[in-house]
């Protein structure tokens, strides 16, 4: 029998292609979104290696998997994107193919046992994104058959490849492409199984000792608007004591200070919204793409396209108003803000 497979091309042509694919997708205005892995190594955070270790669990994929290693690695993934449900990606290979991996949802008896193990363990969502876990829920969110992870029987695989296999090496591809970009935006994970990952966080958790409503409003305006109020209690939460007036001089008698002379204060120049002021602001704040994403309210991938273009970006009023109040911030207002 004989198998009408495609001739092989060499790496650096299916690179080439890659990035002929990447370029025309651009010019044509789709926001592209591919896979670049720097190094050997695939996948770096608790979220992506979650996922890839999850993933060679299946005997049936352990032969083609490592093939798509290989192809992620030489950049062959042109674009990948997670929806709902539904994966979709573009792959390099003798020619450029269309991979789509349908997901079902995560099922909801499965979805309340993960939330009610994990009830009163995670403090934040950055904590929650970070991998921050305690190793019991690390093992609720990544158990095999109870977990976030799906399992064979929720997964639809297709490629337009002559491969006739069910997992060819372009799905494989993309199954690790997955896991680098989980690494970036782990949120897409949730995403991807139809679930909301707000409700594994316990905002009451950790709470000071004799902590009022006040003191909650307090923190919560001021984590909003990344400032620290003013208090108008003393450190017991009393009353602050009154000024005392007894020292109170007569104004007639009393000698008008020296003036000073004081330079005017420079203006500050306003925030000019280039890639490079840009990176820099994101790495003045110490802050990944997923949490600059956060703090400024917009998509991961937005971050990554305004760092990445040529010469001045392009921003609607929402979005250069919040750069320009992130220029104003510092890292501990940045803390308070993302919780």
């Amino acid at each position: 029998m004989a198998y009408d497979y495609d001739p092989y091309v060499p790496v650096a042509k299916r690179r080439a292609n890659a990035q002929k694919m990447i370029h025309k997708l651009r010019k044509q205005g789709v926001e592209v979104c591919p896979i670049a892995v720097q190094g050997r190594k695939i996948v770096h955070t608790f979220w992506g290696e979650a996922w890839c270790n999850h993933l060679e669990r299946f005997s049936d994929y352990a032969n083609r998997l490592p093939r798509g290693k290989t192809y992620v690695r030489n950049g062959s993934v042109c674009h990948l994107e997670i929806s709902k449900g539904t994966v979709k990606a573009l792959v390099s290979g003798s020619r450029v193919y269309q991979v789509r991996i349908g997901i079902s949802p995560l099922e909801k008896p499965v979805w309340d046992m993960v939330q009610k193990n994990c009830m009163g363990q995670i403090g934040s969502l950055l904590e929650l994104l970070e991998g921050k876990l305690s190793d019991q829920v690390m093992e609720v969110v990544t158990h095999p058959q109870t977990g976030l992870f799906p399992q064979t029987r929720e997964m639809r695989l297709d490629c337009n490849c002559p491969d006739y296999a069910t997992l060819c090496k372009h799905i494989a591809a993309v199954f690790y492409g997955i896991g680098a970009l989980l690494d970036k935006q782990p949120e897409l994970l949730f995403k991807l199984r139809g679930v909301n990952q707000d409700e594994l966080i316990s905002p009451d958790m950790e709470m000071p000792a004799g902590s009022g409503k006040r003191r909650r409003l307090d923190s919560n305006v001021g984590e909003m608007f990344g400032i620290e109020l003013d208090r108008d209690t003393g450190p017991d939460g009393s009353a602050p004591a009154p000024a005392d007036r007894s020292t109170h001089r007569d104004k007639a008698t009393e000698t008008p200070p020296a003036r000073r002379h004081t330079k005017p204060a420079k203006r500050k120049t306003p925030f000019n919204p280039t890639p490079e002021n840009i990176l820099r602001l994101r790495q003045r704040l110490g802050l990944n793409p997923t949490q600059f994403a956060r703090l400024l309210d917009v998509s991961v991938s937005s971050v990554s396209l305004w760092e990445r273009k040529g010469g001045r970006v392009n921003l609607q009023k929402k979005s250069r108003l919040a750069l320009m109040n992130a220029a104003k911030m510092d890292k501990r207002s940045v803390r308070k803000k993302l919780g």
